[in-house]
């Protein structure tokens, strides 16, 4: 693939720490932080960052796995957050390669709209299971995902971006 201009070359990830990132996101998920319904979905957004940055090792499979934790660990309905991270994880492997030529601040825009669709299936799988609406403040939760975007990028791909060892041998 040919890179941005201005854009460094990246170190291959580290598929520990992929995984790491992704035990984290689901323990801060898990947390019992009350009936707030604005609060972001992390593993939604580091499902959809990992999706578009390393789509052959995270896919539909781990993010419908992660949603079967979560629907467990919310007592929610069984595959409500199976589905719809699932259709966010096919979202966002379905853009990765054009995603990748915005830039940071562009992705997120990008991927707004990627984070909304999963909330309203969310949204309507609880609804149509005989929930009830949880208010308009619930279409907060994607904007602040889609403002979590930068902060991910620059976290997740810190790791990446330290310099090589430098010898006479190769430039890089």
């Amino acid at each position: 693939m040919i890179m941005p201009r201005g854009e460094p070359l990246l170190l291959p990830v580290n598929p520990v720490f992929i995984g790491v990132s992704l035990a984290v996101g689901l323990a801060v998920n898990m947390l019992p932080l009350g009936r707030i319904v604005w609060t972001p979905d992390l593993l939604m957004v580091l499902l959809v960052f990992w999706g578009v940055h390393q789509p052959l090792r995270i896919g539909m499979g781990v993010a419908f796995l992660l949603g079967l934790c979560m629907d467990v660990s919310q007592s929610a309905l069984l595959g409500q957050h199976a589905l719809s991270y699932t259709v966010l994880s096919f979202g966002a492997i379905a853009v990765h390669r054009r995603l990748l030529w915005f830039s940071v601040p562009s992705q997120a825009l990008q991927v707004l709209p990627l984070f909304a669709l999963a909330h309203a299936i969310e949204l309507l799988l609880r609804m149509a299971a005989g929930g009830i609406f949880p208010g308009l403040w619930s279409f907060l939760a994607p904007l602040i995902e889609a403002l979590l975007w930068p902060l991910a990028s620059w976290v997740l791909l810190a790791p990446q971006r330290r310099p090589p060892d430098r010898d006479q041998n190769r430039p890089l």
